[in-house]
C-alpha cells in the first residue's frame, strides 16, 4: 500500500502555512463561505483531494466486534492492540527481542467500530505523525515506567508486561512482571518500544526520557497499524481485540487515580 502521508503532504502544508501569524502590517481577511472559489486553485487541489478521498475509503480488514479504548476502569483493549503492533514492528526492524512496548491512551483519538475498517478509520484513531522509537532501559526502569503510567492514567497501553495493584489507595503495592508471570530482573538491559512523543517527555512518564541508545525507526504508528491490518486481510483473518488482564487495579484505587489522589 502506498504510504498515505505522501498523499496528504499538500494538505498538511496548506494547514501549516495557514497557521502562521500575519506579518506586520498585513490585513487579516476572515475565510467565510462568501469568498468565491478560485478556479485555478481548484484545478490544482481537485486531483489531490479526489485521490485522498478515494484512498480514505479503501477497505482494510473486518473487525467483527470492534476495538475500544475502554472507560471508567475498563481496560484499553484497543491500546493493547496498538502496543502489540508496535512491539512486533520494533522487533522486525531491530532484529532484537523487544520485551516492552508502551504508548499513551491520549494519543488514540477514536475507537474502531465493528464492521469493515477503512483507511480513514486508522487516520481517525491515529491522526498524529508519531514515530516508533526503540530505547534501552534497565529492568528497574521498566518497572518504574509502568508504575508512572499507573499513577498517571491507571496504566497506559502496554505489551509484554502485567501489573497488579493491591492494598488501599493510601497503602498500595504494585507487582509488575513480564506477561508470562516471570520476574523482571532489575539489572537487565531491556529493549523498549515507544513513541518519539513519550520518549521526548510527553504525558508524564519521565523515566522513558532516560532511555539509552535511541533508535528512530522512521516508521509512523499510523503506517504500522495500516500495515498490520493489511497483513490480516491478506491472511484472511479478522482483527480481534487482545485478551484483557494486563492491568489489575481495584476500583477504590482506580477512583483515587481518577481523582489525582494516588501515589505509588
Amino acid at each position: 500500500m502506498k504510504p498515505i502521508h505522501s498523499l496528504l503532504l499538500p494538505f498538511l502544508l496548506s494547514l501549516s502555512l495557514g497557521a502562521q501569524p500575519p506579518a506586520a502590517g498585513a490585513e487579516v481577511i476572515p475565510i467565510t463561505a462568501s469568498i468565491p472559489e478560485d478556479a485555478e486553485i481548484q484545478k490544482v487541489i481537485a486531483p489531490c483531494a479526489a485521490e485522498i478521498k478515494a484512498t480514505f475509503g479503501l477497505p482494510l480488514v473486518q473487525a467483527p466486534q470492534g476495538l475500544f479504548r475502554g472507560r471508567r476502569g475498563e481496560e484499553n483493549l484497543l491500546g493493547y492492540w496498538v502496543a502489540d503492533v508496535m512491539r512486533g514492528a520494533a522487533e522486525g526492524v531491530t532484529g532484537k527481542p523487544v520485551r516492552l512496548a508502551i504508548t499513551n491512551a491520549g494519543g488514540l483519538r477514536a475507537n474502531l467500530r465493528p464492521g469493515l475498517l477503512k483507511v480513514a478509520d486508522i487516520f481517525e484513531l491515529m491522526p498524529f505523525e508519531n514515530e516508533l522509537v526503540v530505547i534501552e532501559l534497565t529492568g528497574a526502569e521498566v518497572i518504574q515506567v509502568v508504575k508512572e503510567s499507573i499513577v498517571r492514567r491507571g496504566g497506559e497501553p502496554c505489551s509484554g508486561v502485567r501489573a497488579v495493584v493491591s492494598g488501599t489507595p493510601e497503602a498500595a503495592t504494585a507487582t509488575i512482571t513480564w506477561a508470562d508471570g516471570s520476574p523482571i530482573d532489575p539489572a537487565a538491559t531491556i529493549e523498549v518500544a515507544t513513541t518519539d512523543y513519550l520518549y521526548g517527555g510527553g504525558d508524564s512518564i519521565p523515566t522513558l526520557k532516560k532511555g539509552r541508545k535511541p533508535f528512530t525507526t522512521g516508521l509512523t504508528l499510523r503506517q504500522i497499524l495500516l500495515d498490520a491490518c493489511a497483513r490480516l486481510a491478506k491472511d484472511k483473518q479478522d482483527l480481534v481485540a487482545p485478551a484483557p488482564g494486563r492491568y489489575g487495579i481495584p476500583v477504590p484505587i482506580q477512583e483515587a487515580i481518577r481523582d489525582r489522589k494516588f501515589k505509588l
